[in-house]
């Protein structure tokens, strides 16, 4: 990785959430000028933002990349980084739809020529619109129209792309060497290799059942594709070349997309109530109760569950991501950005347009109607998604001798407190009605 790059080079590469070299036609469409200077850039505002996970997932996905062609590897803002290895060559790129990604991009296209083909989705942010040209607002409409409008197939794979030797510097390589080295818990396997191997196996062992199994936490029913998409090491369109898109599955793509298009049309909603109604709302910072929930020791063996697994793999199911959102928001009645930060902080596919808006959807302050006297009881929840108490006793050992559904209650069992599990911190009963009181005065 020390060699330089050849003058000669007619266009550069730069690689951000599109990790892979299969189906990338921003790849093709910059070999198309001749030999590339492929680029991946460490930029200091993303990487100091992200905990120790998310700084190795992003580091072994790079690093697996490199391994596959010649990639050089650069530490710096952007908007100096790019403009100096780029010179006056253009720069491809699939199209960035973030707050922050567009604002970084404004900065380096005032210094050099960015050339944009593609995007993350299978469908660019901003091109799904309703029969008045406006975007959609809730999601079922957005879904039909979605795939009425359809996508492009797969873009082809370049079978020996001229790529010029890679001119990484060192600092930046060793970085993200490091962030490997010291991530907090074994990583799924990094790059396009391990990417495709668990499609094809969801594909043939999983995908037939998914609209089953997807709801239930104590099995492996979901794809865990989701680390992947997120780094674009697997493109959305690859995926939906292969399979029925009436599915489920792709039902599921496409509250992705939505969320983005949703990001795209309202960048002020990353951080902030999408819809106003409910900006009367009254909301604690109980720090003790919350610092319960993020270690994973409320007492309710669902949500603890839930974010025990969060902090030791960097991943949570997405029906326990649920529940474990509306506790915080509806139990312990926290504005829902907290919560949304700290699965940022851990989530290995963090995204924030899926992440803030799916919290926004649990809290009642986004795409849903009418959603805000939807409270999760956690213990139903618990019951019906995890019949038999295998996710609690999985990720919380305090409760392993209690057998079937009876870990989800330890409060009915004699023994149920003999291992130091905690008390509940608040009564569900009680705090729901709290939570309906304070809609109807926010509602007027």
């Amino acid at each position: 990785m020390s060699s330089s790059t050849p003058a000669s080079t007619s266009a550069v590469m730069w690689f951000r959430r599109d990790l892979r070299v299969r189906d990338n036609p921003a790849l093709l469409a910059a070999l198309d000028e001749g030999s590339v200077t492929a680029l991946f850039v460490v930029d200091p505002a993303i990487w100091s933002g992200a905990g120790a996970a998310r700084q190795a997932w992003l580091a072994a996905n790079v690093l697996a990349l490199a391994e596959r062609i010649p990639l050089s590897i650069h530490l710096g803002d952007p908007a100096d980084v790019v403009p100096r290895v780029a010179g006056d060559r253009r720069v491809h790129v699939a199209a960035e739809t973030t707050p922050y990604g567009r604002r970084r991009d404004d900065a380096v296209g005032k210094k050099v020529e960015l050339v944009a083909t593609g995007s993350p989705y299978a469908v660019g942010p901003g091109l799904v619109r309703n029969g008045s040209g406006d975007p959609y607002q809730v999601f079922t409409p957005f879904a039909r129209a979605w795939r009425e409008r359809g996508w492009p197939e797969p873009a082809a794979t370049p079978r020996s792309p001229d790529l010029a030797s890679a001119d990484s510097h060192q600092k930046a390589v060793g970085m993200l060497e490091k962030a490997v080295a010291d991530a907090p818990f074994d990583l799924p396997g990094a790059g396009e290799d391990a990417a495709w191997r668990r499609w094809h196996e969801f594909r043939k062992d999983g995908l037939g059942g998914y609209a089953e199994e997807r709801d239930r936490p104590d099995h492996d029913g979901t794809s865990r594709l989701s680390p992947y998409l997120h780094l674009g090491v697997l493109h959305p369109r690859s995926l939906l070349a292969e399979i029925d898109t009436s599915t489920t599955y792709a039902t599921e793509l496409a509250w992705r997309e939505f969320y983005a298009d949703v990001l795209w049309h309202s960048p002020g909603s990353a951080w902030n109530d999408l819809r106003p109604a409910l900006e009367g709302m009254t909301y604690d910072e109980p720090e003790d109760a919350i610092e319960a929930w993020r270690t994973g020791t409320t007492g309710y063996p669902i949500v603890d569950a839930g974010m025990r697994q969060l902090l030791h793999t960097g991943w949570m199911h997405n029906r326990v991501r649920m529940i474990t959102a509306s506790f915080l928001t509806k139990d312990l009645h926290v504005w829902w950005p907290v919560g949304a930060r700290h699965f940022l902080d851990l989530l290995i596919d963090g995204d924030v347009a899926s992440n803030n808006h799916g919290w926004q959807w649990v809290a009642g302050t986004g795409t849903d109607a009418s959603p805000y006297f939807r409270v999760f009881n956690p213990i139903t929840q618990g019951l019906r998604f995890d019949p038999q108490g295998d996710y609690v006793r999985r990720w919380v050992p305090e409760l392993d001798h209690l057998p079937g559904k009876a870990a989800h209650e330890p409060w009915k069992s004699d023994v149920g407190y003999e291992q130091d599990y905690p008390l509940r911190i608040v009564d569900h009963a009680d705090e729901r009605r709290e939570a309906l009181e304070r809609y109807q005065a926010a509602r007027g």
